[in-house]
């Protein structure tokens, strides 16, 4: 659609009427208001251009670029969304064309520029200046990102997909110079934003006391906005942190506390935009005044549309409420003054209802409505939002309009004309007031800028918003601001109240236009249109009654003058005589329009229907152009005469002139062809003569040279010839001498080529000999490590034979270079002396060729001790061989001897047994994890996906997802699950799936309450049988150590077999019940496929499910019971057994008792003492019993009214659906509610019971366990009495006062609970404790929940276990690329988890403790749950170690295994056909040596030990690096052909090797990674063997047991021969192997998973320290921890 055709008919109805215009842009945010405004301004200024040569067109279109960066934002409904409202007046003269504008804006959102929601931003001007940022210009404004800044970074994401800021920065810098704004002023705007951002990240800092705070005055932000602004650093930092309270006598100066300061600091950031928005729009209006006369304007206003959010606030409310004042206009206009019409010119009509919102606009802006009732409450002097709200309450309760909510007191409800919209009163009397602290803007007043003092003066002229001569009275919406006085300060609401009421004064006076704008969907989304939100909105904004209107109504009228004034042409002349004009078109309508119903005769008007009007019009054209065409006929007749005769004369003329011009042309050519002539005969004998002359003295001069050269020449001539025989002698010399050298090296270098044809061929043999596998098996690991030891040592002997050749060539040089000094001195004696001291010269060199010849010799001598050794290793290397195959033979040997002797069956069976056992762990194991690893991932997208769930899930109403909540929500307390139980419930969801969703809907959830309900069955009989194993281990133990002898020691051994025997049995029906509950599901699941949910057999199905899943439990149960008893008598005999052998010391411990002095029986202080603290217990247990149920109760009832709100709207919404149905599609599918509703009803009544039951069993197990304490007790009390009284008699009691010593706990307070994690987990660097204790956080947690524990406080121990697993979720978040933190959290995890274990009460993890450290155990609680959620946690943190260390090292695994030279003198033995790859040659950039990755794994293997990680730990971690390093090897081995050759073989052996002697060196070779190179190892050597016999296929076959069938033969396949002496491997070789590895059972895929990752195990390693051995250092910040 054409976006101008909206507004092209408005100028027409302008010019015909002669009235003022509005158009009035409405629509919901982001319905495309603003867009449409801008195409109406558009469309306005290019069609009636300007009226003087000041481009005030221009002008106008400029100011939309401004307004749009200072005033609007992105929001989650709309990317450019006006934040306040605007209405623009173009001014046009007479002729219609524009002389002027002016604009009025409406209440800015100021809290935007101080806070922004979720997934929104800031207004576009921050942005934009943050973008131009690196411009030199604006260098002093300090300004980097965006995301650095507090105010411009809350929504999270600060960029438009589409929008580039620095481009739309510059067009605001265009329209602001446009508009006349000049540089300096732009200059000094830009440094007022800007000084906004560094206001905001201005941090201030709480003093101890609370009630006050202060700032840094080496603040750099705030040193900058102190800067940018011109004011006094030292005045602003105080204000900011003080306030000045003036009363009749004195002035105080008081501190604020921090919140008060971060309001205060907020309230001046807001104060300074809204300053600086009203500025630019006043010199925006400067620009747009004209001085002539305005005949008429046409005004467009663009205004917010309605709005509702989750929160809606002060501002929503000011929104609505004019939205409510023009819906009002609207139905005046539209629906009220078009019936009055009809009524007043006595037309019949039907009266059509429709909304009036009076009500409404009567609550809001009546006498003691809401804004009245505000603005009282703001003059109370201690006025709360709390007050105003009960105000509300007590005043409107009865009317329809208002409503209060149900469970709140802080909000209310208005029921709007477009929807209901509760508002939180939280905050509306603060905006109302908008108060700004005075002292802060009398610093702003005294700035050195003028600009900025100018801003805030009190006083100021607004920019004139309306001329003279403009027919209506236009007063600016922005009332003058008065003296700061409290009393006669206006508020915010009365100030919008009086602007709003100044706009309907406005638009009542003109002729209004509506152009609704209509939200296709609320995703933002493009082609895109949901049906349902149009429909509403149309109905929302009247258009359907409107509609109803226009089709029942008459929307064209005429008075009988006009009409009479304009269609009198119509009217034929006999008409026109009479004098009545009624009756003149009266009947000329009736001769017009056939049909009476198309128009109707009012009083003073005629009506006509739709469409009429313009058949009037096309008659009336027709008429006209029927005569202008008879007009047209007679003017283009005389025109063409008169432009005939015109040109006839004009021809007459042109012809005179030209033939007067060629005959004046003619002649003076004449007369310069005769000139020519006499100029050239002159000029070519002054030419001639000068030619001779300069040839002549030419000649003599060249006589002249001449004769001399020929003189000099015979004289140097006779000079050569003589110094020719004396160099003709010493030449012929050396030349003699040279050609000997020459023929004497000629003859070296073919000894040379022979020896080395020779020598060529014996290596090809010896390769040959090399590649065969019968050489292969004579080798072993020893001779590896031997020939490359060899290999080095044959590089250190070249490399001291290189600085020996080097200093050969330096002394041949130095010699040369002697020779060469001496033939000169020798050439300067003859020629100065003849040839009289030529023997002693030729002496002289002799002695040097002595001396050359000698140098010579040595380096002979050289060469062949060098051939020598070289000999001698080879050698050794043949030894070393024959060596290696004796040990190999031995090595056979003695494998054959341990076969012999494993032939037992039974130990076989044991071990296969045992190695089964293993997989099957390793296996569970790997399931688990991998699920934990899954349920990070779906926690860390389920944190991404909850904006888009929740809008998914919301009405088809105004909602806006909650902008404030928080990702970081603890997930602690997740149960443990069972991996074999979530693959049968994979296998049945998976077969669900096949049958389809909707059969099975039904049955689904009884399949997830079965998996739920055994889950944790499964959970808790491995926690018994873990206790179990363990204690028959320490029974097994301990008998033989002790060897009983007497009857009760074979009594106890006796229960424990019985014990064991009746546990494996329990375990068995166990597993047998799972089995059923197995088999139940998949029946469940063949049902659900062959019955629909509709069919008759449901009910039954059902109840037989249910009753079958009952006495599944029931067995369960009595099963577990029975695991329970099992475990207390296992207990009980342990501790009788234990308690047998130490009671002598333990009677002996209790001998001595403090306050002996006193004449108190010990029995009976014992026994009050008891009774106390049984007492204190019992009221402190009820007490918290107590507060935890009311809290509990206050919890469901909210809970219960969310799903009550929750189900009424699905209720809704399924009754919506319903209604679009069929008769027969509603009764089905109220059917199917009804039946998956009590489904659900079902099952939670059942959840709910077996809570009970298992509150019920769990209080039943403690009471038992109660019980025997206080049996033990009792007995334990009647010994130590009679053991007191027997020694009673033999020695005095003496009692010593004992120092109280350090318990190893620490005490902290609840509130300094967030302190403690952020100093110990959030904000700690693992450098802080660089020299401290190993694992220092762990054990100062522990230390911290044990004084929990010990003061019995459950809530506390539950929030520091939670905040800390959160605050470590959120370091590791954070940090998710560092290593070292992730180590160091890696470690304190582990320890914080052994440390639960270690002093958890249970005997297991008790063995290695001593005395002391028992005195540390728990003593109140079990926290075997978070045990499992710090293992999980642990989990997690172990494969994010894993993913940043792959991260490090996989970038140089392909460089340095397969491309690096770490073998000197193979590269240049390179494969046929090598390709050249820039990103893998050693030449690149992005090379990596094998030093590199062992450099990394040192830096890796130091962090770790340093943090005092598990050693077992260490060794899985460089087991799973070692093995990501093979698979990437040998993937990529599998993929490029260029390395498959002999080369890389040897290559990848070498670096191998290197590896593992690395893994010695660190103590490393038992943690299994030299296993996981098994097949990177076995495809070097298969790179090395002999491929062409069968034989060598056997070889093959039988040695590389670790790779793949297909990875076999791909290498087989891209093997590349070195050179012409190779051969490529046959095919029929390959087919060979293929047939021989045909019967293994080997995997499809080719490439290995290197991101597949081993199973991690958490062994339990205690630790030595005691909890009271420890010392916390000052750097950790924690004075708060008091030390028990």
């Amino acid at each position: 659609m054409e976006p101008y055709g909206t507004f092209s008919r408005k100028p027409w109805l302008w010019i015909r009427d002669e009235k003022n215009q509005s158009i009035i842009v409405s629509g919901e945010s982001g319905a495309g208001k603003t867009v449409s405004a801008k195409y109406a301004m558009r469309y306005f200024t290019t069609v009636s251009g300007s009226a003087s040569d000041t481009n005030i067109e221009e002008k106008v279109l400029a100011s939309s670029p401004i307004m749009e960066a200072i005033g609007n934002a992105k929001t989650t409904r709309n990317d450019n969304s006006s934040r306040f409202g605007k209405y623009i007046q173009i001014g046009f003269d007479k002729r219609y064309r524009i002389i002027g504008a002016n604009m009025r804006t409406y209440l800015l959102e100021k809290s935007r520029v101080v806070f922004q929601a979720d997934d929104e931003r800031n207004y576009h001007i921050f942005y934009q200046l943050c973008a131009a940022a690196s411009l030199p210009e604006f260098k002093e404004l300090a300004l980097t990102c965006a995301e650095d800044f507090f105010y411009t970074s809350q929504g999270g994401n600060t960029v438009i997909e589409g929008v580039d800021d620095a481009e739309d920065f510059e067009k605001t810098r265009q329209a602001f110079t446009l508009v006349g704004v000049r540089e300096s002023h732009q200059i000094s705007i830009f440094k007022i934003i800007a000084s906004i951002l560094h206001l905001g990240n201005v941090e201030i800092q709480a003093e101890r006391d609370g009630e006050s705070c202060r700032v840094s005055p080496e603040d750099e932000h705030l040193s900058d906005f102190c800067r940018l602004l011109g004011v006094e650093l030292s005045q602003m930092e105080h204000w900011l942190c003080h306030r000045k309270l003036v009363t009749t006598s004195e002035t105080y100066v008081k501190t604020m506390s921090l919140q008060q300061v971060v309001n205060a600091r907020d309230a001046l950031a807001k104060h300074i935009y809204a300053q600086l928005f009203h500025w630019i729009v006043e010199h925006v209006n400067k620009a747009l005044h004209t001085s002539l006369k305005q005949h008429s304007f046409i005004g467009v206003l663009d205004i917010y549309g309605f709005e509702t959010f989750e929160v809606n606030s002060f501002e929503q409310f000011c929104i609505n409420y004019a939205n409510e004042k023009l819906q009002q206009q609207f139905n005046s206009h539209v629906f009220k003054l078009e019936q009055e019409e009809y009524m007043k010119e006595q037309i019949p009509w039907t009266l059509i209802d429709f909304y009036d919102n009076q009500p409404c606009i009567d609550l809001i802006e009546a006498k003691l409505g809401i804004l009245d009732l505000l603005d009282e409450e703001c003059k109370v002097p201690k006025g709360t939002d709390q007050n105003w709200t009960q105000k509300l309450y007590d005043r409107h309760s009865g009317s329809q309009h208002f409503q209060k909510p149900r469970m709140s007191n802080k909000a209310f409800i208005v029921i709007h004309f477009a929807d209901k919209v509760e508002y939180l009163s939280d905050g509306f009397l603060e905006k109302n007031r908008d108060t700004v602290y005075e002292e802060q803007i009398n610093i702003l007043k005294a700035s050195k800028f003028p600009l900025v003092a100018d801003l805030f003066h009190d006083g100021k002229d607004s920019a004139p918003t309306a001329t003279a001569s403009s027919k209506i009275n236009i007063r600016s919406s922005r009332p003058p601001v008065k003296a700061s006085n409290k009393e006669h300060k206006k508020t915010v609401g009365y100030q919008f109240r009086s602007s709003l009421h100044l706009l309907m004064e406005t638009l009542n006076a003109t002729t209004p236009h509506y152009v609704r704008c209509i939200k296709p969907n609320d995703e933002k989304l493009p082609f895109h249109f949901n049906p349902k939100r149009a429909v509403q909105q149309l109905r929302a904004c009247g258009v359907l009654e409107t509609i109803r209107i226009s089709a029942a109504g008459y929307p064209s009228r005429w008075s009988y003058h006009d009409f009479f004034n304009r269609y009198r042409v119509l009217v034929k002349k006999r008409d026109l005589a009479n004098s009545d004009k009624k009756a003149i078109c009266r009947s000329v309508l009736e001769s017009l329009i056939k049909d009476p119903d198309k128009f109707q005769f009012g009083r003073t008007k005629i009506f006509f229907r739709a469409g009429q009007v313009a058949y009037l019009e096309k008659l009336r054209a027709d008429k006209f152009r029927a005569a202008t065409i008879m007009i047209q006929k007679a003017v283009r007749g005389w025109l063409q005469k008169v432009k005939y005769r015109r040109l006839k004369g004009a021809t007459l003329i042109l012809q005179r002139y030209c033939r007067g011009y060629l005959a004046r042309r003619l002649a003076k050519h004449l007369r310069r062809t005769r000139a020519a002539v006499v100029l050239q005969k002159q000029y070519r004998m002054q030419r001639a003569r000068r030619a001779y002359q300069r040839v002549r003295r030419a000649a003599v001069v060249i006589q002249a040279f001449a004769r001399g050269m020929f003189v000099r020449r015979i004289y140097h001539q006779v000079l050569r010839e003589h110094k020719a025989t004396i160099i003709q002698k010493h030449v012929r010399g050396w030349m003699a001498r040279r050609r000997f050298q020459r023929l004497r090296g000629a003859a070296v270098v073919i000894q040379c080529g022979f020896r080395r044809l020779k020598a060529k061929q014996a290596l090809k043999a010896l390769r040959i000999e090399a590649r065969s596998a019968e050489h292969l098996k004579r080798l072993n690991v020893g001779m590896e490590n031997k020939i490359v030891q060899l290999q080095r040592k044959i590089d250190d002997q070249n490399k001291e034979l290189k600085t020996l050749s080097e200093q050969l060539s330096a002394i041949t040089s130095t010699h040369t270079m002697e020779v060469e000094k001496l033939k000169k001195e020798v050439a300067c004696y003859q020629q100065s002396q003849g040839e009289d001291r030529g023997p002693q010269l030729q002496e002289e060199v002799e002695s040097l060729r002595t001396e050359l010849q000698r140098a010579h010799s040595e380096r002979k001598v050289l060469e062949d001790t060098h051939t020598r050794e070289k000999d001698e290793l080879r050698k050794r290397v043949a030894d070393l061989e024959q060596e290696n195959a004796l040990l190999k033979n031995e090595k056979e040997q003695l494998n054959n001897q341990i076969l012999c002797q494993s032939k037992d069956e039974f130990a076989q069976n044991s071990v296969k047994e045992n190695l089964m056992m293993k997989k099957e762990l390793e296996e569970e194991r790997s399931r688990y994890q991998n699920l934990v690893k899954e349920y990070s991932r779906l926690e860390q997208r389920y944190d991404n996906l909850r904006d888009e769930m929740t809008i998914l899930k919301q009405t088809p109403g105004h909602r806006r997802n909650p902008s404030n909540q928080s990702s970081l929500e603890s997930d602690s307390n997740y149960p443990s699950i069972s991996t074999s139980e979530v693959g049968d419930t994979e296998d049945t969801l998976q077969q669900v799936e096949e049958i389809g969703l909707e059969k099975a809907a039904m049955d689904m959830t009884v399949f997830l309450k079965l998996q739920k309900r055994v889950r944790e069955l499964e959970q808790e009989r491995k926690k018994l049988q873990v206790q179990l194993e363990k204690k028959e281990q320490q029974d097994g133990k301990r008998v033989p150590a002790d060897q009983p002898s007497n009857d009760s020691d074979l009594d106890q051994d006796a229960d424990l077999a019985y014990n064991s025997l009746k546990r494996q049995e329990l375990e068995s029906e166990n597993k047998k019940l799972k089995n059923e509950l197995n088999e139940l599901r998949k029946a469940v699941a063949d049902q659900a496929s062959e019955h629909s949910p509709a069919a008759a057999g449901t009910p039954d199905s059902y109840s037989l499910l249910l009753n079958q899943l009952r006495v599944a439990n029931e067995e369960l149960e009595v099963r577990k019971e029975e695991v329970l008893i099992l475990r207390t008598q296992i207990v009980s005999a342990d501790q009788r057994r234990l308690a047998g052998k130490g009671s002598e010391p333990n009677i002996n411990a209790r001998t001595s008792w403090p306050n002996s002095e006193k004449h108190v029986d010990q029995e009976d202080a014992i026994e009050a003492y008891h009774g106390v603290c049984q007492t204190n217990r019992l009221l402190e247990a009820q007490l918290q019993a107590q507060s935890r149920e009311h809290e509990e109760e206050v919890d469901n009832l909210k809970a219960q009214l969310e799903a009550l709100k929750e189900e009424m709207d699905r209720q809704q919404q399924t009754f919506c659906q319903t209604l679009l149905l069929s008769p027969e599609a509603q009764v089905e599918f109220g059917i199917q509610q009804e039946m998956s509703r009590l489904t659900n009803e079902n099952l939670d009544l059942k959840e709910l019971v077996e809570k009970l039951e298992k509150n019920e069993r769990k209080l039943k197990k403690q009471l038992k366990i109660y019980m025997k304490k206080v049996q033990d007790l009792e007995a334990a009390q009647a010994l130590a009495q009679s053991e007191r009284k027997r020694h009673e008699l033999n020695r005095q009691v003496t009692v010593q006062r004992k120092e109280k010593d350090f318990q190893g706990m620490l005490e902290y307070h609840k509130e300094d609970e967030a302190l403690l994690i952020r100093n110990l987990v959030t904000e700690l660097k693992p450098q802080v404790l660089a020299g401290a204790v190993p694992c220092l956080p762990a054990y100062i947690l522990y230390m911290c929940l044990r004084h929990a524990d010990y003061v019995n406080d459950d809530l506390k121990v539950h929030s520091l276990l939670t905040s800390t697993i959160n605050g470590i979720k959120k370091v590791l978040k954070k940090h998710n690329e560092d290593f070292e933190m992730t180590s160091f959290w890696l470690s304190n995890t582990c320890r914080l988890l052994h440390c639960l274990k270690q002093y958890s009460g249970d005997e297991g993890f008790m063995t290695q403790n001593t005395a002391k450290q028992n005195e540390h155990c728990l003593k109140n609680f079990d926290l075997t749950e978070y045990r499992q959620v710090l293992s999980d946690l642990s989990i997690q943190i172990y494969q994010q170690l894993i993913k940043i260390a792959e991260g490090l090292l996989q970038p140089m695994i392909v460089s340095a295994m397969l491309e690096n030279e770490s073998i000197q003198g193979l590269s240049g033995v390179k494969p046929t056909g090598y390709r050249k790859r820039t990103s893998s040659m050693p030449e690149g950039d992005n090379s990596y040596c094998l030093e590199a990755i062992i450099r990394q794994m040192n830096s890796f293997h130091t962090v770790m030990c340093d943090q005092g990680l598990d050693p077992e730990i260490i060794l899985q971690v460089f087991r799973q690096l070692f093995y990501m390093i093979n698979a990437v090897t040998l993937n990529n081995l599998l993929l490029r052909k260029d390395v498959c050759s002999w080369s890389t073989g040897m290559q990848l052996r070498y670096n191998i090797s290197q590896l593992e002697e690395w893994l010695r060196g660190r103590n490393l070779h038992q943690s299994g990674a030299v296993e996981t190179m098994e097949p990177l190892i076995q495809a070097a050597q298969l790179l090395q063997l002999k491929k062409k016999s069968p034989e060598d296929a056997e070889a093959i076959c039988s040695l590389c047991t670790a790779l793949s069938t297909q990875q076999i033969v791909k290498i087989l396949n891209l093997y590349t021969p070195l050179n012409e002496f190779e051969e490529r491997v046959t095919v029929a070789f390959i087919r060979t192997i293929q047939a021989q590895l045909q019967d293994r059972n080997d995997p499809q895929q080719l490439l290995l998973d290197f991101k597949h990752m081993f199973p991690v195990l958490f062994p339990f390693n205690p630790s030595s320290l005691t909890m009271d051995s420890i010392h916390i250092p000052a750097c950790l910040n924690l004075e708060f921890l008091n030390e028990v």
